[in-house]
């Protein structure tokens, strides 16, 4: 899994990218992103990232992406309605 994080500052990059990184991953909150991982998908977001978002980050911009192996993911404590995700929910 890897979790992707920002914080942009100009709000037309900001939806950009947000536009551009939900077609990868879910998104946990306003500015972080649960992706499965693959080398493939990595390579993907970092061109695009180097390629169409780094020359319009203004030097307060930050993105961050974070690899979580398995054993990790296990480890994670969840609360609030993060605990549910793990759950089968059955509709009625």
């Amino acid at each position: 899994m890897l979790l992707l994080t920002y914080d942009i500052s100009d709000d037309k990059v900001r939806t950009d990218f947000s536009t551009f990184i939900q077609q990868y991953g879910e998104r946990v909150q306003y500015s972080v992103y649960k992706i499965k991982n693959s080398n493939r998908v990595l390579s993907n977001i970092s061109i695009e990232i180097k390629h169409n978002f780094l020359k319009r980050f203004k030097n307060t911009d930050s993105v961050y992406v974070f690899k979580v192996c398995e054993a990790c993911k296990k480890q994670v404590l969840k609360f609030g309605s993060a605990t549910y995700e793990d759950k089968d929910v059955v509709y009625l």
